[in-house]
This record gives C-alpha cells, sequence and structure tokens, in this order.
C-alpha cells in the first residue's frame, strides 16, 4: 500500500449521494498515514451529517465562512496553510463551475483559492451532466489550473442510469492521492541533508544547544524521498520520527555531525544544510558535573566549532552546496555574505524574529538566494515549503 504519511489532508464534501462514500474515504486516508480535516458545503450537509465526519476524523467539521469560532482558533487561511493537499470528493458539477469561475462564495471555494497546496477533484455526478459540454469545458481549464482529477469511474448511477460520472472507490482516491507526492524528480540523485539542533556537553548533565526542532530538514528529508532521491539524513537530537523511507544517522555534536556529513557527501549529488548547528563547544568538558560556588558568575571558556556546510563546498568534486540562513536583522545582507564567504551554490534565507515561522513552528517562510536571482516563497506550512524547494533544487540540479 502507499503511504500518506505524515501528510495533512483537507477533504472537502460537496452535495452528491456519494458522499456517503467520503465517510469510508476518511478511514482509507488515515489508515495511510494521513491526517484528516474536513470542510462540507451546505448541500454536502443534506446527504450526511457533520457529527459523522467529526467522529471519524476525531476533528471538528468545518462549515462555514465566515464562522467567529473557527476564525479564533483555524481560520480559513491557516486552514489553507495547513493543507498538504485539498482533496474535494464528491466534487459536483456546481462545484467545478464555481472553482473555475474563481469564486470564493463559501468556505470550501475560499480555502481553494487560498492554498498553496496541490487541489484534486473526485467528480461525482450524473452521467448526462459529466458530458456536457460546459462541465467539459470547465475540466479542461481546471487541468490547464495544475488541479489534478482523479476519475470518474463508469457504471450505474443513484439515478438509475449508467455512464461515466461515479466517483471512484474510497481505496482508490486514497492510492491515487499518494500517488501525488511522488514526483520523481530527484530520481537517480543522491542527497544528504543535515537536520536539528546540536549538543556540546559541559558535564554529563548540561549542555549547550538551541531552539530548533528539527522540522524543517525533516520535511525536506521527505520532499526529497518522494521525489525519488536516494540518500539520507544527518540528525542531531530533535523530538522526531524519521520520515518514512527516509535513512537517518543520528549524531549529539557538531563534531559528529562534520564527521557523519564530509563522510555522507563524499559522492552525492546534493548537499543541504538545514541542521542548526552551534558555533562555539566548551573548550573542556568536565567529566564530573560542575557545583555551584558562591561565585556570582561563571566564566566558560568556548572554541569554534568546525563549519559543516563551507567543508562540504570545499570537496573536490563538489556537490550542490544548499545552506540556510536563520537571522533575526538584515536578512538579505547576512544571507548573500553567508553564500558568498562559505562558497555555497544557493542559500535559503528566513527571518527568526518573525512570529510564527522558524524555531519550532510548523510554517515557515524564505527567501532563495543564489549568484544571479532571488525568489521570495511566502509563509506556508514546512511540509509544503519543502515540496515547493525540492522542486526547485531538482529543477536547478538537472541544469
Amino acid at each position: 500500500m502507499s503511504s500518506l504519511a505524515n501528510k495533512q489532508i483537507l477533504l472537502g464534501v460537496t452535495g452528491g449521494i456519494a458522499a456517503y462514500k467520503s465517510a469510508d474515504l476518511v478511514r482509507r486516508l488515515q489508515d495511510m498515514g494521513a491526517s484528516v480535516r474536513v470542510v462540507m458545503t451546505r448541500a454536502a450537509q443534506e446527504f450526511i451529517t457533520p457529527l459523522t465526519f467529526q467522529a471519524l476524523s476525531g476533528n471538528p467539521v468545518h462549515t462555514e465562512l465566515l464562522d467567529p469560532e473557527a476564525e479564533a482558533a483555524m481560520g480559513h487561511i491557516q486552514l489553507a496553510r495547513w493543507a498538504d493537499l485539498v482533496l474535494v470528493a464528491p466534487a459536483s458539477a456546481d462545484f467545478m463551475a464555481r472553482l473555475t469561475q474563481g469564486k470564493g462564495d463559501d468556505l470550501l471555494t475560499t480555502l481553494c483559492l487560498a492554498t498553496r497546496a496541490p487541489i484534486a477533484l473526485a467528480p461525482a455526478m450524473n452521467q448526462a451532466m459529466w458530458a456536457n459540454s460546459a462541465t467539459q469545458d470547465n475540466l479542461q481549464r481546471l487541468r490547464q489550473r495544475g488541479v489534478h482529477i482523479l476519475g470518474p469511474a463508469a457504471g450505474s448511477q443513484a439515478c438509475g442510469e449508467v455512464g461515466l460520472g461515479r466517483m471512484l472507490e474510497p481505496l482508490e482516491i486514497a492510492e491515487l492521492s499518494a500517488g501525488l507526492f511522488e514526483t520523481g524528480s530527484l530520481a537517480g540523485r543522491k542527497l544528504v541533508i543535515t537536520a536539528g539542533p546540536t549538543r556540546e556537553a559541559l558535564d554529563p548533565v548540561r549542555y549547550l544547544s538551541n531552539h530548533s526542532s528539527g522540522k524543517m530538514g525533516y520535511a525536506l528529508a521527505q520532499a526529497a524521498a518522494e521525489a525519488g532521491a536516494r540518500g539520507g539524513l544527518v540528525s542531531g537530537p530533535p523530538q522526531l520520527q524519521p520520515p518514512p523511507r527516509v535513512t537517518m544517522l543520528a549524531v549529539t555534536s557538531a563534531v559528529e555531525m562534520c564527521e557523519a556529513a564530509l563522510a555522507a557527501a563524499a559522492d552525492c549529488d546534493m548537499f543541504i544544510a538545514a541542521a542548526a548547528v552551534a558555533d562555539y563547544r566548551p573548550a573542556r568538558r568536565s567529566e564530573q558535573k560542575i557545583k555551584k560556588t558562591a561565585d556570582d558568575t561563571f566564566t566558560l571558556e568556548l572554541v569554534k566549532n568546525p563549519d559543516i556546510v563551507a567543508a562540504v563546498a570545499a570537496l573536490r568534486p563538489k556537490p550542490y552546496t544548499v545552506g540556510f540562513a536563520a537571522e533575526s536583522e538584515q536578512l538579505l545582507v547576512h544571507a548573500r555574505d553567508k553564500l558568498v564567504r562559505k562558497g555555497l551554490d544557493l542559500i535559503i534565507a528566513n527571518n527568526i524574529a518573525e512570529p510564527g515561522i522558524g524555531f519550532d513552528s510548523d510554517e515557515n517562510a524564505v527567501t532563495l538566494l543564489d549568484a544571479h536571482s532571488e525568489e521570495v516563497l511566502s509563509r506556508r506550512s514546512k511540509s509544503q515549503l519543502a515540496r515547493d524547494l525540492v522542486a526547485r533544487l531538482a529543477a536547478r540540479l538537472s541544469r
């Protein structure tokens, strides 16, 4: 079975008798590892209740665009950012027409306009409605915009007619949804990614570290695996599970990460330094716990840690080397200086002073800089950002 591990699926349910199948679809998506949130149109609620989807998904069901309670917790923009995939099943002829026109007159169409995640529709309608030239014109326009169309299937319909227009079965929709993440853009390539913080021991009890959660690096490793890359993740000690199909080497200190990264990078095509590596470590590690004294101050001597990404960039032959610049001021100035000084091919800069993004958050916004260009990727989930970054990195690597 395919995997949707760690994926966040926003399931839209529109009006039609096939809505009863969407309840089973929630379970199928969850069985493949996805977290599911449901948005229902008013017409959908005539066929099946929100309570059914709440019980199955374990999450509140969203039904209203202007819902004060929803806005206080997860408004339509936050919900659009949350999704790794917006899957509408069933997608009625009316919904497809409104989506084609770019309408935002209910919650579901507004989410489709606001999201940066891929959108997939599983159409379900009478066979004559499906064959109608207006529906077929809408279908072609949606495909041209990059909307994925899953089905429909042919067979007997609730109205008693037979033909093309049945919604695909839930298991097939779930399998096709998983396949949307498998791009193959890095097939045959080897990538090495560092992630998480490092810990620099003071004594058997204490260490120096930082606030990195490893979420960005782990998301990049998962997106690279979905794109067909081989290789692995060199990770400091965050509290995260390794992504599926990703080989992880766990390390603790910057020196350990440097040794592991250089060994892994020796024959890789691309190296992505997403780890938040400590710049300094204690000059001496005490073998025993350091005891508190009567003094009001404590002096600690630090020495520089190795510069991992610069060391990889100095390898010959050199992999395509990507660094990160997490800055609190003069973001582009500091990032471009780091790009040149360390001999990198690309640097990904993010402003850690901006609330809600960066360290230990689920969202991020970055600027990509190389010798000739800058590109801003605005705020979105780290999982979606990782896929967007991998797509751009794969294009650069192919050149």
